[in-house]
């Protein structure tokens, strides 16, 4: 992941993207949206939900294929920025530390690691070698509301 010259803010760097943060996904049970203690922030597992409503149902490799699932990743990704966003502000954000990607796979489907770039690509776009970061990508069986894909991030913060 390439930096370039680096951006007055993290908020300038979207704008200059052409990225917009959507509105934070309301918890669908029993938790928050993220979590700060000390120089981190966790974000709950975040579905492609736009608008409210998830974008996509089903398994990666029978329902969903690989690159529209990436897509959904990066979906995710977005949504876990605006969880980020609305409890410290994005231009507090120092690095990406960590991304947990689960995938609701179908039989026989390995491609995790491909699908789960979509949201590490995003990350890498916007926050240049701050982005980089580890990373698991696990196949699944289910995810909650049948969806394909399920996003977390770990950031440090200033």
């Amino acid at each position: 992941m390439t930096g370039g010259p680096a951006p007055s803010s993290w908020s300038e760097r979207l704008a200059d993207l052409g990225i917009e943060l959507p509105e934070v996904v309301a918890p669908l049970a029993a938790y928050v949206p993220a979590v700060r203690t000390g120089d981190l922030v966790y974000t709950a597992g975040q579905l492609p939900i736009v608008g409210g409503e998830l974008v996509a149902t089903g398994k990666v490799g029978a329902d969903v294929d690989a690159e529209e699932a990436k897509a959904l990743a990066r979906t995710c990704g977005l949504n876990a920025l605006a969880a980020v966003h609305a409890l410290v502000g994005i231009d507090a954000v120092v690095r990406v530390v960590k991304v947990v990607g689960f995938v609701a796979s179908a039989p026989g489907f390995g491609g995790q690691p491909d699908v789960i770039n979509g949201a590490s690509e995003l990350f890498g776009e916007v926050f240049g070698d701050a982005g980089a970061h580890a990373r698991s990508a696990v196949g699944v069986s289910e995810l909650p509301r049948n969806a394909p894909v399920e996003v977390e991030i770990v950031v440090e913060v200033a």
